[in-house]
């Protein structure tokens, strides 16, 4: 088992500063709800992060069972309730002639996609407070 932490520093209003590894990310709230609209949302992040990494998964998938991919587009979509998601889709395109082959890889992919596995088992969260 491994740790992967990342770091979020507070800019002021509804905006942040992430450093996950050698990068930075600023996070934000639209202006709509009291944010300065610089950077995607937390929500957003998390479809990122899904759409990403079973956009990896897949091309992994592909990659061991020499399929071509060109094109490849993964895109994850929710359904916003609130405090949480009652649902996310993730929708797989490429500009493979074979869509049968395509959807054969699904499987694989879902087996290697990180974050979806983790959502699926619900991981326990803890917060911790301390005092710099």
């Amino acid at each position: 088992m491994s740790t992967r932490s990342v770091e979020a520093t507070w800019d002021g209003g509804l905006r942040c500063r992430v450093s996950a590894g050698r990068f930075e990310l600023i996070v934000d709230e639209p202006e709509s709800v009291g944010g300065t609209d610089q950077g995607p949302q937390p929500t957003e992040l998390l479809l990122a992060s899904i759409a990403a990494c079973f956009t990896l998964a897949m091309a992994y998938s592909a990659s061991k069972r020499g399929i071509e991919l060109a094109g490849l587009r993964v895109r994850a979509s929710g359904d916003y309730d609130g405090p949480s998601f009652s649902a996310i889709r993730i929708s797989v395109r490429a500009d493979a002639p074979d869509t049968d082959g395509l959807r054969r890889l699904v499987p694989a992919a879902e087996r290697l996609c990180y974050v979806t596995n983790t959502l699926r088992r619900t991981p326990e969260v803890t917060v911790d407070v301390s005092l710099s």
